[in-house]
């Protein structure tokens, strides 16, 4: 975990806003957990996020959004003539002129 203020006020001390707290019955303190995650900076009151699951949440978005797809287009090439289908290689296999699609 790593909690940041979302003003860069520069705050050290957070606020669990969802935390669970576990007693005995003379009111002594057991344990804790964080029911959901949401966090305060105690200096300014502003929100906190936790940057450590940055990392994960961008594999996350990246998983979802899934593999990314090239663009093909048919050009003639300018040395040999000879219709090219151009995508991720940018020369003619026939020739090794270098392509530019427009």
């Amino acid at each position: 975990m790593q909690l940041a203020c979302s003003r860069s006020c520069g705050g050290s001390l957070y606020r669990a806003l969802f935390a669970e707290v576990d007693l005995d019955a003379d009111g002594v303190y057991q344990d804790h957990r964080v029911a959901q995650p949401g966090y305060i900076c105690l200096n300014c009151g502003a929100p906190a996020f936790d940057l450590g699951l940055v990392p994960a949440e961008m594999e996350a978005e990246a998983a979802a959004e899934g593999p990314t797809f090239i663009e093909k287009a048919d050009i003639l090439c300018p040395v040999c003539e000879t219709l090219v289908q151009v995508g991720d290689e940018m020369e003619c296999p026939n020739c090794g002129a270098p392509l530019e699609v427009a």
